[in-house]
């Protein structure tokens, strides 16, 4: 086991209501291996009560010990024990294996909280939390569109429009216009049939996102007092609202959701529009194709600004989600996917599919700039941790000692305690 000796006050452990303000009182946490264990056998006592936590995982002590700081004369020289069980977060189902999918988000999710603590600089604070919203961003567009360039492109564009291709794979035989000619061989249709897998894979990150949303970002921090905006000389993992982001997360989710789905939608009309926009077509398709773009320009800014608005703030709590904007924006960017599959799959007899699917070099002008905005969040990095006030620094060959202040003029001690300056050598 590996234990850690912490001095904590009540209100630094949990809920006034359990646990009173009690300076002085030691406590003992006990953590146990991969192997797991119950907290009967780690604290050697067959009755505990859970202090905090939940079925997942929890703080337990012995019943003796609940209220401790209740009675910090009974414990003088003695830490109070308190095990933490966390053998339930490896367990479970299979679909626990889908969270691998997450995987390059908790990263992403890592670089927000290792921001670098710094001094003032409030504004280059925020553009590094905006950067790593950003890179975010990009990484759930580019995971569906290249979900879109395998669906989309390499199998209904390009393999199914070629009579060789789609009878060496014989189940795209029905989407061949060769092979079969039937109602799924005209290009938009193929295409909007094809949509069905990456809007899936969007469908399947907003419910694994949701799960941990709820299961994980619930937890609300401790009463205490109002603290300033942003705190810049620490970093983000010490903040008290760490465990609770509810508001926040389910306004990131809303937001990639949307994204994804416009992602989508963009991969199905592009060539369609692309089509359409050419002299000579129906003025009706032409006039819904200049309608189409400018709604998907309009839900990417949207997306943008979402994404980009300022993060949670640790004066208030996230008590409210934003309701509208969290059930809307997926919603409304899901109807516009489903409108532009109808666009698409309208009847054009003289469309056919050639070379490789209109708006491909896209997907490499988004790889360019998520690159972009990585090499951007390093510089900003770097200038956060250059600019943090070191304790200690080496001096140079020969320069003599700086001068050191009397510690009595800023520090509580009594004048005993304290030492006089010294003078330069």
């Amino acid at each position: 086991m590996e234990r850690a000796h912490e001095h904590a006050s009540a209100g630094e452990r949990g809920d006034s209501t359990q646990r009173p303000e009690a300076a002085g009182t030691a406590l003992e946490l006990l953590v146990h291996g991969v192997g797991g264990t119950t907290p009967e056998e780690m604290l050697n006592d067959p009755r505990t009560v859970r202090i905090t936590g939940d079925g997942t995982a929890a703080v337990y002590r012995r019943a003796d010990d609940a209220d401790a700081e209740r009675r910090p004369g009974d414990h003088r020289g003695t830490p109070v024990p308190e095990a933490y069980v966390w053998c339930n977060l490896t367990s479970g189902n299979g679909a626990r294996a889908l969270w691998l999918l997450l995987l390059p988000f908790m990263v992403i999710n890592l670089a927000h909280w290792m921001r670098p603590a710094t001094r003032g600089r409030k504004r280059t604070v925020r553009l590094y939390g905006l950067l790593v919203r950003l890179i975010g961003l990009t990484l759930t567009v580019l995971l569906v569109a290249a979900a879109c360039e395998v669906a989309l492109d390499l199998a209904a564009w390009q393999c199914a429009g070629t009579h060789a291709c789609a009878e060496k794979h014989s189940w795209l035989g029905f989407l061949s216009p060769v092979a079969s000619g039937g109602w799924w061989s005209q290009p938009g249709r193929r295409l909007a049939l094809a949509a069905l897998a990456p809007a899936a894979l969007t469908g399947l990150l907003w419910y694994l996102s949701h799960r941990t949303w709820s299961a994980y970002e619930s937890q609300q921090p401790i009463s205490r007092r109002a603290e300033p905006e942003e705190e810049t000389h620490r970093t983000a993992l010490g903040r008290p609202g760490f465990w609770y982001g509810r508001r926040l997360v389910a306004r990131l989710r809303a937001a990639h959701t949307a994204a994804g789905f416009l992602t989508v939608a963009a991969a199905v009309g592009a060539s369609a529009v692309r089509h359409d926009s050419r002299a000579g077509g129906p003025a009706a398709l032409q006039w819904l194709a200049g309608l189409l773009a400018a709604t998907l320009v309009g839900g990417a800014v949207v997306v943008v600004w979402v994404v980009c608005r300022r993060g949670r703030t640790e004066n208030r709590l996230d008590r409210e989600l934003d309701g509208t904007l969290v059930r809307r924006l997926p919603r409304g960017a899901l109807a516009l996917l489903a409108l532009t599959m109808l666009y698409a799959g309208w009847s054009r007899p003289g469309w056919h599919s050639t070379g490789r699917l209109p708006g491909d070099m896209t997907f490499g002008g988004i790889a360019l700039t998520q690159g972009l905005v990585v090499i951007a969040l390093g510089v900003v990095a770097r200038v956060l941790y250059r600019t943090l006030p070191r304790l200690s620094a080496p001096l140079q060959q020969g320069a003599p000692p700086p001068k050191r202040a009397p510690r009595c003029a800023a520090s509580p001690d009594p004048p005993s305690r304290c030492w006089p300056a010294r003078s330069a050598a």
